[in-house]
């Protein structure tokens, strides 16, 4: 690929042909494009002559530098996407993007969307938290939403394994770091905003703000009308951007809403009432949680609004089996396991009370707070933990840089505003060896936090941690 065939603006440099584009020094190849990306430690316009001397075809830049072959542009993070969109031959031209933003329940709402529209003969790719399905290919995620020239690529082989729709999951840093370029979404969803994401946002606000932004490139939206902030995004669809909007809701009337909510161990059952049908829909879901009848309809909402047939849709979404990690049964036997990603304080209170409403024996609660992300959380996280359980397990998560031992204590600063009894380990191995002793007949012990992952991040390493594996090798050495 030739400069001029990705960078038609670079008309000052000599067009020449291009090896690929990057942001990052250490993945750097000659003939490389360098965008000069400013981030939170590390400047690359700093970096840009070394680039060049090493043989770099341009850079983009955000100020004139003084430097042969830049190409000056108002936004390198924007131009970034741009490039990769371009680079990959365009590839969302051929895929009708779904987006969903939220703090909690974006992975199981794209997870219902995907296998709605399969199910529907429609073939559709995911990226999210879980993994990037291609179609064809499941790779790891890391991120989840990712890197631009990451998540362009994904796109590409999507479209060349026949995809025609891929549902994203929208996370607000990548939409305040414009990892999508110039997209038109076919709908956009939002599902709610808790605390969460504050070491990298201002404040709640901010946070809004960035979340926000997916709704400028979408035609319609979807919005849970269930927190302050749903009802906030709807004023502002309806007053500035004036697209279609579908509200949802699992508490209050709404586009489309649910009523006669029943729990029990490994399902939930409603009524879908919606003003647009003439009918109402019996559902039954094979995944506990009331926040899961939320993000089944949030789905069916959207598979409508794209023009499906309802009542395909309904029938669809009480076909799948869910999301590993997300309320995950992981043993059943005298008591029960389970895993979820829950880790911010109001995932906890869905997903603990949730479990509440049909638990015959105690809830067994394991979880930590993840290091150097938004320690202001934490506190109330011990709390809503200790409101809800009948006795805690405090542990470590992804620690990362940050010491273990502080983090539990900061947790534990909530904890101790009730008398719930508890226990620290550093070691989440051993923490989960603890409560697993502690379980007896008709208890619900659940693992928190680290839902789907198979690692755990120690410094800047990512070591094998299964809890899935984990649970049933202690359980089988105790038979």
């Amino acid at each position: 690929m030739r400069l001029y065939e990705i960078c038609p603006e670079a008309k000052n440099i000599p067009d020449r042909v291009i090896t690929g584009i990057t942001d990052d020094t250490r993945n750097y190849k000659e003939g490389n494009i360098f965008v000069c990306i400013k981030g939170k430690n590390f400047d690359g316009h700093s970096a840009a002559e070394k680039m060049l001397k090493s043989g770099a075809s341009a850079i983009v830049v955000e100020k004139d530098l003084g430097l042969s072959n830049q190409i000056i542009v108002a936004d390198t993070r924007k131009h970034l996407s741009l490039l990769a969109k371009r680079f990959y031959g365009d590839p969302t031209k051929g895929l009708k993007l779904i987006a969903i933003t939220g703090t909690n329940g974006k992975s199981t709402t794209a997870a219902f969307i995907q296998f709605i529209l399969n199910n529907l003969g429609y073939k559709c790719g995911s990226i999210g938290t879980v993994c990037y399905d291609v179609c064809g290919k499941i790779y790891e995620s890391m991120l989840t939403t990712p890197h631009p020239i990451d998540l362009y690529r994904y796109f590409r082989e999507m479209v060349d394994n026949g995809a025609r729709y891929c549902v994203v999951e929208a996370s607000s840093q990548a939409l305040a770091q414009s990892r999508f370029s110039d997209e038109v979404l076919e709908c956009a969803v939002f599902t709610n905003l808790t605390q969460d994401h504050l070491d990298y946002h201002s404040g709640i606000e901010d946070y809004y703000n960035s979340k926000r932004l997916l709704f400028n490139m979408a035609k319609s939206a979807v919005v849970c009308i269930d927190d302050k902030y749903g009802k906030k995004l709807v004023k502002y669809i309806s007053g500035e951007l004036k697209i279609p909007i579908s509200t949802y809701s699992t508490e209050d009337a709404a586009d489309y809403f649910a009523i006669n909510i029943k729990s029990h161990n490994s399902e939930i059952s409603y009524w879908l009432n919606s003003a647009q049908f003439e009918k109402s829909f019996p559902i039954k879901l094979k995944l506990p949680g009331r926040f899961n009848a939320a993000n089944s309809i949030a789905a069916i909402a959207a598979v409508s609004v794209l023009g499906k047939n309802i009542n395909n849709a309904v029938e669809a979404v009480q076909r799948c089996e869910g999301v590993p990690g997300r309320s995950e049964i992981i043993y059943t036997g005298k008591f029960t396991v389970m895993r979820d990603y829950a880790h911010t304080p109001d995932a906890l209170l869905k997903f603990l009370t949730g479990i509440k409403s049909f638990v015959k024996g105690r809830i067994l609660c394991l979880f930590g707070a993840a290091g150097e992300r938004d320690a202001a959380k934490r506190p109330a996280m011990g709390e809503t933990a200790a409101k809800l359980a009948d006795y805690l397990v405090i542990t470590s998560d992804n620690p990362r840089f940050e010491d273990e031992q502080k983090i539990i204590n900061e947790v534990l600063y909530g904890v101790q505003k009730y008398i719930t009894q508890y226990e620290t380990y550093t070691d989440r191995y051993s923490a989960i060896k603890a409560i697993l002793s502690k379980a007896e007949e008709n208890d619900i012990v659940v693992l928190c936090g680290k839902g789907h992952e198979t690692y755990q991040v120690i410094g800047n390493e990512y070591r094998p941690f299964d809890e899935k594996k984990i649970v049933n090798e202690i359980l089988a050495n105790d038979r």
